[in-house]
């Protein structure tokens, strides 16, 4: 798959984590994490870690933080 069709796809699966029970959106996250290691951005696949790490605490207002993050920086991805 192409990288930007990849990065299309990562976007959206953030996109997709405003609904859903927390291990889905866990499980979202993770897949996000998986794919930005694949990609060799070690720091944003940290970064997706930190943002479960938020999600499984409860801090809700970091998950969000750490998601606005992550989209902002994938998206200059392309």
């Amino acid at each position: 798959m192409p990288t930007a069709t990849r990065i299309d796809v990562l976007l959206s699966t953030l996109n997709a984590t405003d609904v859903g029970t927390l291990e889905s959106i866990a499980a979202k996250l993770r897949h996000v994490q998986d794919a930005l290691a694949e990609l060799d951005q070690p720091e944003l696949a940290a970064r997706a870690g930190e943002a479960i790490a938020a999600l499984v605490r409860g801090d809700v207002a970091e998950f969000k933080r750490g998601r606005a993050f992550l989209q902002s920086k994938i998206g200059h991805l392309r």
